[in-house]
């Protein structure tokens, strides 16, 4: 086991939320398509809650859009801190096993992980197949090894629920206690905070700036598709185009 250094983690995190930033970005000033996201969002769902103006509903579907692609693009990059921190502190290896992401010795046991970003991550299918793949990791590396083997959902943030540790042959283990896990500091959940939040602010007026023109430019093109003369929204003429069937050439 090796210490863990801040000064290392800072560098990390400084470099790779950059990158997220930019992706980020990105999205809003060059990689979203107008026709796309009207077809990928529920119009039913805004017409219940009476939307009434072309730029809200725009503003709607974009920041439904948003918010999928960042909870994933920050799941990549949390994801990655934690791998990051456990090389450093326990020389920790990305894994082959199927569907796992890395695998240390602490203390003798040999603990292999699954990342997630969050608590509530799965649904059912994916909950049977990480048991599956729990027990089949298990079993392996127990033959390979001889050694005890602990298979772990680890959760960046969050609580565990139940009070149980283990369940169906893996431990899920969040937050606080998954990073402690990790870098033998019972701390360091809190301590990531500061290096994550590196020029975010800056970041975020120039996202701002795009995201806004991006708004402007979709709810002009709302308009020009979906409103009639008068600018009311056309909701038969939405539906059409976002779950119509594709017309024969």
């Amino acid at each position: 086991m090796k210490e863990l250094r801040m000064v290392d983690i800072l560098q990390y995190a400084e470099e790779k939320i950059t990158i997220f930033h930019q992706q980020r970005l990105d999205t809003v000033s060059v990689k979203m398509d107008f026709n796309k996201l009207i077809e990928q969002k529920n119009p039913y769902l805004f017409r219940a809650k009476n939307i009434l103006t072309a730029q809200e509903l725009v503003k709607g579907f974009v920041d439904a859009f948003l918010q999928s692609q960042e909870e994933t693009l920050f799941g990549n990059f949390i994801e990655g801190l934690a791998i990051f921190v456990c090389d450093k502190v326990y020389g920790a290896k990305k894994t082959e096993l199927t569907g796992m992401d890395l695998e240390f010795e602490k203390e003798g046991i040999i603990y292999v992980v699954e990342i997630k970003a969050g608590w509530n991550w799965g649904n059912a299918s994916q909950i049977k197949q990480l048991k599956i793949n729990a027990k089949n990791a298990k079993e392996k590396l127990e033959k390979e090894t001889g050694k005890q083997v602990v298979i772990v959902n680890g959760c960046c943030f969050g609580k565990k629920k139940n009070s149980k540790p283990e369940k169906d042959g893996y431990y899920k283990i969040c937050g606080q206690d998954f990073w402690s896990l990790i870098s033998n500091d019972d701390e360091l959940y809190t301590k990531i905070i500061e290096p994550i939040s590196h020029k975010a602010k800056q970041k975020n007026e120039e996202f701002l700036v795009a995201y806004s023109a991006l708004i402007n430019r979709f709810t002009i093109e709302f308009a020009k598709k979906f409103c009639d003369k008068n600018g009311n929204i056309e909701w038969q003429k939405l539906v059409e185009f976002n779950s119509g069937r594709k017309k024969k050439k």
